[in-house]
């Protein structure tokens, strides 16, 4: 595989620097090229790219969350069970309890999950306006992503986020109306989530990520600061931050690395086609929001992948790689980038995306080539009736 030998000198170097970490006197200070994961999110330059190291044993494994996890590498924050506790979890439809509302999600298994399968990663899977948890299931193609990908999926169904004044419902509590506890009801729902699948399946937990479209997305990017401490990394499908009545970044405890996609920015490029919404007489530009998202992670040192298509707000205009479903690639940034990551790295800075991944995607902010031409999909109203 194309980034093997990245995922070498990652490995190497990563083993390396917790081996050394781990015999330093208490509170001495790390230098930049030593950042471990936890390092808080603040202002500062990237890091530097991992040096190879030819002499690294080649790791077989297809993707870096297979990996063993380095000696001494810091461990995500573990949720506590929800207070009402965990029903026996099953594929398709389940619900529970969470700060005293029902909440339901659908969960997805990869076939023929045994224990003899290595500890499958997590994805959680956020649905756009006037989508549902079904609905990002079937435009996925998660069931057969999961198979072939070996990944356990959650996708939440909201509860709903009225923007105060309007009796506009946003879904998800992204917006600067709502309430610090409205906010809190929903992290907590995502801690219940992640517990109860962590209770009954032997998961990855150093490689659980959220995905979010459109209205998802924006919760996603808002969720990905608050829960850094156990988020390995996200993907953002035509959200954002700090435009209109969006939130912004308020920073995360630790940088974590991230997709950001978006539909384009209007004329005089991308084909005169721009990502903007308009319901109920409130208007959300994604362009104006994932380009301050990537302003905010590129100054705080997050590695990231940027994507920018020309087809305005629709379903990104994907090609399935052969033999993968659809998004294989937005799924394999999720399994390639696990929580031990030193900040700032990736295996894809020596030798590029991987094939699955689109051509209108490159590393870091005003990096990509924007797709052009035609061939969108079709457009939808994605507002709520």
């Amino acid at each position: 595989m194309h980034t093997r030998r990245a995922v070498r000198a990652l490995v190497f170097v990563v083993t390396f620097l917790f081996a050394c970490g781990s015999g330093s006197s208490p509170g001495a200070p790390e230098s930049d090229a030593g950042m471990l994961p936890t390092t808080p999110d603040a202002p500062r330059p990237p890091d530097a790219p991992v040096a190879p190291a030819p002499d690294a044993p080649a790791p077989t494994e297809r993707y870096l969350c297979n990996v063993p996890v380095p000696s001494g590498a810091p461990q995500p924050v573990r949720p506590p069970l929800p207070a009402a506790g965990c029903p026996a979890l099953v594929p398709g439809l389940n619900t529970i309890t969470s700060t005293g509302h029902t909440r339901q999600f659908l969960l997805v298994l990869p076939a023929d999950l045994s224990p003899a399968d290595k500890k499958p990663p997590v994805l959680f899977m956020w649905h756009w306006l006037g989508g549902s948890a079904q609905k990002f299931l079937e435009k996925g193609d998660v069931q057969t992503a999961a198979d072939q990908q070996r990944f356990i999926a959650v996708l939440p169904a909201s509860r709903g986020a009225t923007v105060f004044g309007t009796s506009f419902d946003t879904r998800w509590p992204f917006d600067v109306t709502q309430s610090q506890s409205r906010m809190n009801e929903e992290l907590a729902f995502f801690d219940d989530m992640l517990a109860c699948v962590e209770q009954q399946f032997d998961i990855n937990d150093q490689c659980v990520s959220s995905v979010g479209v459109s209205a998802g997305a924006l919760w996603t990017d808002q969720l990905a600061q608050a829960r850094s401490d156990r988020l390995a990394s996200f993907v953002s499908l035509s959200g954002g931050v700090s435009a209109s009545i969006i939130k912004p970044w308020n920073g995360s405890a630790r940088k974590l690395p991230g997709v950001v996609l978006w539909g384009g920015d209007g004329p005089p490029m991308m084909d005169g086609v721009k990502d903007i919404l308009g319901c109920f007489s409130i208007g959300m530009d994604f362009s104006v929001a994932s380009k301050s998202l990537e302003a905010e992670l590129a100054a705080r040192g997050h590695f990231f992948v940027e994507c920018k298509h020309n087809c305005g707000h629709v379903e990104p205009p994907l090609e399935a790689p052969a033999g993968a479903s659809k998004y294989a690639g937005m799924w394999e940034f999720a399994l390639d980038h696990p929580f031990w990551l030193p900040a700032g790295q990736s295996p894809w800075l020596e030798h590029g995306l991987p094939p699955a991944m689109p051509a209108w995607c490159a590393i870091g902010a005003n990096s990509s080539t924007p797709r052009s031409g035609g061939g969108c999909p079709a457009a939808e109203n994605p507002c709520p009736s």
